[in-house]
């Protein structure tokens, strides 16, 4: 039988209230099998649908399990910052002060707080180097545009296997109109940098169908991503903010930062937008 279990959906990277990208969060999510997670996911139709669960790992404060609508994720962003909230506002007591130490798919992730924004830490790339050229192909038509507007590219897979894709101006960038049968099994990111004095370093899409999501509104794990290539070849530097979400009604705002130990910190505003129970 169904029982109530704590329940959370909460605005992650909203620079204004509800611009953000939603989370669902079970709280309580002991004893749900994976059919179960996976049936709740699709019913939600967010972008992702997170479970928390006590730890396994040692130095772990709890274990999450991610769902989109179409499987399970071993690390996403803006989840892993929104599953982190709930779970400090369930009164979740981290064992370090200063930071909650999440366990997924992909190990142990450090998230802290400064201020109003919560971080976690940049994970390593699990695939950097260059993109196919066939996969560049496939990404144009995709994406809807000749092959020669992407100005660079690069692979930026933290977990969710993800490319990425630079394009000349974000004119551009928010003018596509993707064909979304004719993306392949890859997450594709795209990104333009602003040149005309904005807060904003980048904006950044963020396209994955062959998950069930068409376009992200606003994506962690990607910027984390992004944030990897482009403080480390020298091509951006930390800090600087990056926008998402603003061809679709969004305005998402990513706090990207470098500590003096040389770690690179993704972070966002996290509010708690609906509070309850679900039966599960």
């Amino acid at each position: 039988m169904p029982r109530l279990r704590r329940y959370t959906e909460a605005d992650v990277f909203g620079r204004q209230p509800l611009r953000g990208n939603p989370v669902a969060v079970v709280v309580d999510a002991e004893g749900l099998d994976d059919g179960a997670m996976q049936q709740f996911a699709t019913w939600t139709n967010l972008s992702e649908t997170t479970f928390l669960l006590p730890p396994q790992a040692e130095g772990a404060d709890y274990r999450v399990r991610i769902f989109t609508p179409g499987g399970e994720l071993p690390f996403a962003g803006h989840p892993t910052l929104g599953s982190a909230h709930a779970w400090l506002e369930a009164g979740g007591a981290p064992a370090r002060e200063g930071v909650v130490v999440q366990e997924c798919g992909i190990g142990l992730v450090t998230l802290r707080r400064d201020g109003e924004v919560l971080s976690f830490e940049a994970p390593a790339l699990r695939r950097s180097g260059a993109v196919d050229e066939e996969l560049l192909q496939e990404a144009s038509v995709a994406l809807g545009i000749d092959r020669s507007a992407i100005v660079s590219s690069q692979w930026v897979d933290n977990g969710p296997g993800w490319f990425a894709v630079e394009l000349a101006t974000v004119d551009e960038l928010l003018a596509l109109e993707p064909r979304f049968d004719a993306f392949g099994e890859h997450g594709v990111g795209a990104f333009a940098r602003y040149l005309d004095g904005d807060e904003r370093a980048i904006e950044v899409r963020a396209f994955i169908p062959q998950l069930g999501v068409t376009e992200d509104p606003v994506t962690g794990s990607l910027n984390a991503g992004l944030a990897r290539w482009l403080i480390e070849s020298g091509r951006l530097a930390a800090p600087y903010l990056a926008g998402q979400g603003h061809a679709i009604g969004r305005d998402g705002l990513v706090h990207v930062s470098l500590d003096d130990a040389g770690t690179i910190w993704v972070g966002g505003g996290t509010a708690t937008v609906v509070a309850g129970e679900v039966a599960l």
